[in-house]
């Protein structure tokens, strides 16, 4: 017997459930569906990933209801130190004390529990976890989806948001740019002798990024942080199998002491990193968000932010349309999310891509010319200023639930 609500949102991670729930907030009934079981990806341990929310992400959250529940577990980011391997010259990004944090930093295992524990209170989201999808159908009328249990979940529209490998994008044709850096991230977290002061650390090496992102303390009261750190495809595999103590000796070496002594806390993880971008995120009864839409490199800490972007924006079209007795599938109301959404995330994928490879350039004169340009940024308070509303995701047009 087919199951009919407004929305059908393949893909149950961080920004489809984002979306359900900003849904249900607008009082509209989703069925959601992943193929991961949601105990496995809540289980202590599952991955030592974490994630910058920027101040429009923070808002989104704190409209949808999630901010009470994930404040006292965040660690608020007050700077952003950018420097070209820890060399004189360093550019510094940070607010005016009445703006507030520049972001929070959260491990991703506790954006997943506060999402995954409100969406199994919400009675307009029908849950399906673990599942996996045998069939998609999408006409003039609606959409649906044929689950491996027999299960019909049929809706008004469907939205991709399964990640860069999304099978309902390439199902419907949609052409995607992408190419692979050659390298991968390498995911760690440390403790370390001396505090973090709450900045954010950006190190460019010519091998690639060494981000320090702060964390809150430990139970202990250890100071902590996580490790970012981008290496060579050719190089991944010999680093992750390295000893704790080598490789700790070779983190060592690209902090220069920045934080004192530092140990593990985590196990070691890692990522290859590419680039991907749908030209088209739209066709019939059907809107890509996230990942699926744009996969960019993690040097910017925004591929999660741009995804919720994503969830701001459509939202925002469909209540939009509803207000107009529009269809929520209706043709219109996803051209104008398209058109909204397009130059925007291009845009910031473009921006950290020419910086991954302006940074990525080696030799003394190359280094040179990078530490006058931000020594010139460090100066301007104007262009200062528009880094970090673009940091906070404050610049432009922004959809209602990503306001304050």
């Amino acid at each position: 017997m087919a199951n009919k609500r407004e929305l059908l949102i393949l893909g149950g991670g961080l920004v489809g459930m984002t979306l359900a729930l900003a849904a249900a907030r607008k009082g509209l009934s989703s069925h959601v569906v992943d193929m991961a079981d949601p105990a496995a990806l809540t289980a202590d341990g599952f991955d030592g990933r974490a994630s910058a929310i920027s101040t429009a992400s923070w808002n989104l959250f704190s409209n949808i209801g999630l901010a009470d529940r994930l404040k006292s577990q965040g660690c608020p980011i007050s700077a952003i130190a950018v420097s070209d391997g820890l060399k004189p010259g360093r550019l510094d990004f940070q607010p005016e004390p009445h703006e507030g944090a520049l972001g929070f930093m959260f491990s991703n295992l506790t954006l997943r529990k506060a999402l995954f524990e409100a969406a199994e209170k919400e009675e307009l989201i029908s849950w399906n976890a673990p599942a996996r999808v045998v069939e998609r159908h999408r006409g003039e009328h609606g959409v649906s989806a044929v689950l491996d249990d027999g299960q019909v979940l049929e809706a008004s529209l469907m939205i991709a948001a399964e990640g860069r490998r999304s099978p309902t994008r390439d199902e419907a044709g949609l052409a995607l740019a992408r190419w692979d850096y050659s390298h991968r991230a390498l995911i760690a977290g440390i403790d370390h002798e001396k505090p973090h002061d709450n900045v954010a650390w950006e190190i460019f090496y010519p091998a690639g990024p060494f981000a320090l992102l702060p964390m809150l303390d430990g139970p202990e009261g250890q100071h902590r942080s996580a490790l970012v750190w981008t290496v060579a495809e050719k190089d991944a595999e010999g680093v992750l199998t390295l000893s704790d103590r080598a490789f700790l000796h070779e983190i060592e070496k690209r902090m220069k002491g920045l934080f004192g002594k530092i140990t593990l806390n985590s196990k070691r993880s890692s990522y290859p990193l590419s680039f991907q971008h749908t030209a088209k995120i739209t066709a019939q009864r059907l809107a890509l968000v996230g990942d699926a839409a744009h996969g960019m490199h993690p040097i910017a800490g925004q591929g999660l932010n741009l995804g919720l972007r994503d969830v701001g924006a459509l939202m925002q079209v469909i209540t939009d349309g509803m207000r107009l007795g529009l269809d929520i599938g209706d043709a219109q109301l996803l051209a104008r999310y398209e058109r909204w959404r397009g130059l925007d995330s291009l845009s910031v994928m473009a921006a950290t891509d020419t910086l991954t490879r302006l940074f990525g350039i080696p030799g003394r004169l190359p280094s040179a010319i990078r530490r006058l340009g931000m020594s010139v940024v460090q100066r301007t308070p104007p262009l200062k200023g528009w880094f970090m509303d673009e940091a906070r995701g404050v610049s432009g047009e922004l959809p209602e639930l990503l306001r304050a």
